[in-house]
Parts: structure tokens; C-alpha cells; sequence
């Protein structure tokens, strides 16, 4: 069955890929009307999410926000798509790697990074910035699809300009692995921990949030700089990739320093550009414990 339904959608999802930005880009204004108008996918969720995050915002502007999410939401599934047939010069023309001689700087130190981002901006994009500009050799942890025909095509795309990945589970194995080389790991670090008891509490967005402290331990075990990575949209289809140093020296900051001060990056820019985080995720569903 997961065979059937893959090469059901291969031909559309391949067509899609391969068409000019401009199309694609009216594929994604027509998904809108779908996602937002008719199904209303999550829109309680995201409504939520807004209103609670921005309470100095009126009803007026989180609905305009609301409607810029879902926008953005089909961009970066269309964009997504884009990636199994992409070329290298797709990448170069629309994603823009700033800061390059710092992590070049930390290359030449022997340094290898843990890079930590949120889903802000189209982080699918971000992986092949980093590969064709930097000279770490990038791995980048991720969640495998359950359908293996769909897992092997955008593995396919993910690693096309030698970006390696690691399933979730697999973390730090890899890490042990590679430690003798110079690497950057990426992780998406804005999810919410599990288990949850695990969790860390900050004031995120206005609200109580437990958050994952994972990147600071895996840091500190292998001695790695800290970097976090923010993707800015800058207009439709075109992306800045801006990495800020957080530490060179894990060992040496004091406990939750990393975790908190990435947090603090993400929120700033999150409010820089509110449409282009993932709001339809149901991240405060935990309750902090008694």
C-alpha cells in the first residue's frame, strides 16, 4: 500500500518540482485556499498559539497573522517539494549563507559546531546553504518519514550537496562515530522535550514553556562550539542563513546558559517575523508539574 501510494504522487510531486518558481508559487496560492479557506487545517491550534504568544495584538491582527502563517505554510511545503529537483545554482541564486569566516575561523581551530534552529524560516533550505558555502562537514538529525518510498526520496534530496543525515534515535552514535573529524550536527531544538519531565521551564512567547536542553548536554559531552542558525525570509523564495556564535567553550558555561540564551535568539527573531514559524504545532500542550 505505501508502495501504491507513492508511485500514485511520484509523477505530480516530481512535475511540481520541476517547475519554475513562478508556478510553483501560484501551486502554493492555490493550496492555500484549500488548506486555510476550505479544510482549515489546525486554524484553532494557530489562533491559540497567536493570541496567547502576542496578547497586545488585536483580533484584526492576529487573523491578518493567521493568514500570513498559511501563506507561508504552503510556501515551505511547495519549497519542500522544490528540493528533489533542485540544482546547486537554485541554491546559491536564493539562500544567502552570512558570517561564513567565523565558522571558517572555527574550522581552522580544529572546532567542530552543534548548530541549533528552530522551525523559523525554511529550514529544509538551510541544510544545502551550509554545505556549499562552510567547510564543516554537515550532519543534520532528523525524524525518517514512515513511508520508506517517500524516507528514500527526500533523503535523496536532503543529501544531494553532501549533507549527511541521522535519524533522531541514532544522534549520538553518529556523534561518537565522527568525533575525530571537523563536523557541524543540526538540530531543530524548539519542540517540546520528551519526556516531559525532562524539560526545562522558560517564559517563551508570553507563556510557560518546557524546552529541550539536549543540544547543551550533547555540546558539552563532545566539546563542541554552540552556533545558532537563523533563516530570514527576506522576500518570497529568498533566504538568509545567519549564524551567531553562543559559545566556543560548553565546558565552561554555566548550567542551562546555552539552552536559555538559544531560546532568547529564537524568540526575538520569531517576533521579527511571526509568519514564518510553525504555529500549527500544538507546542504548549504540556502543563508545568505541581
Amino acid at each position: 500500500m505505501q508502495g501504491f501510494v507513492f508511485y500514485l504522487f511520484y509523477p505530480l510531486i516530481y512535475l511540481i518540482s520541476k517547475s519554475p518558481f513562478w508556478i510553483l508559487y501560484r501551486i502554493s496560492d492555490f493550496c492555500f485556499f484549500i488548506i486555510y479557506s476550505l479544510v482549515g487545517y489546525r486554524k484553532k491550534v494557530v489562533i491559540e498559539n497567536l493570541t496567547n504568544s502576542f496578547p497586545q495584538k488585536s483580533e484584526k491582527e492576529i487573523k491578518k497573522l493567521t493568514k500570513e502563517f498559511y501563506v507561508y505554510l504552503c510556501d515551505l511545503l511547495l519549497e519542500t517539494v522544490k528540493t528533489v529537483t533542485w540544482t546547486e545554482k537554485d541554491v546559491m541564486k536564493r539562500v544567502k549563507m552570512h558570517n561564513v569566516e567565523m565558522l571558517n575561523e572555527l574550522h581552522a581551530k580544529g572546532k567542530s559546531l552543534v548548530l541549533v534552529m528552530g522551525h523559523l524560516g525554511n529550514w529544509e533550505w538551510a541544510g544545502p546553504c551550509f554545505s556549499l558555502n562552510c567547510k564543516h562537514q554537515l550532519f543534520v538529525v532528523y525524524q525518517p518519514l514512515s513511508n520508506p518510498y517517500f524516507e528514500k526520496m527526500f533523503s535523496g534530496s536532503r543529501t544531494k550537496f553532501n549533507t549527511k543525515i541521522i535519524p533522531r534515535k541514532n544522534t549520538l552514535r553518529s556523534m561518537v562515530e565522527n568525533r575525530k573529524t571537523i563536523n557541524a550536527t543540526a538540530l531543530i531544538a524548539d519542540q517540546a522535550p520528551n519526556p516531559i519531565k525532562a524539560a526545562l521551564w522558560i517564559n517563551f512567547l508570553n507563556q510557560d514553556t518546557p524546552v529541550f536542553n539536549g543540544p547543551e548536554k550533547i555540546a558539552s559531552k563532545f566539546d563542541t562550539a554552540v552556533v545558532y542558525m537563523n533563516v530570514k525570509r527576506t522576500k518570497r523564495g529568498y533566504y538568509e542563513v545567519i549564524p551567531t556564535l553562543i559559545t566556543e567553550t560548553p565546558k565552561e558555561e554555566e548550567d542551562t546558559n546555552i539552552t536559555f540564551t538559544f531560546n532568547r535568539l529564537l524568540e526575538q527573531d520569531i517576533i521579527a517575523q511571526p509568519a514564518t514559524w510553525l504555529w500549527s504545532h500544538r507546542r504548549w500542550k504540556h502543563k508545568r508539574p505541581v
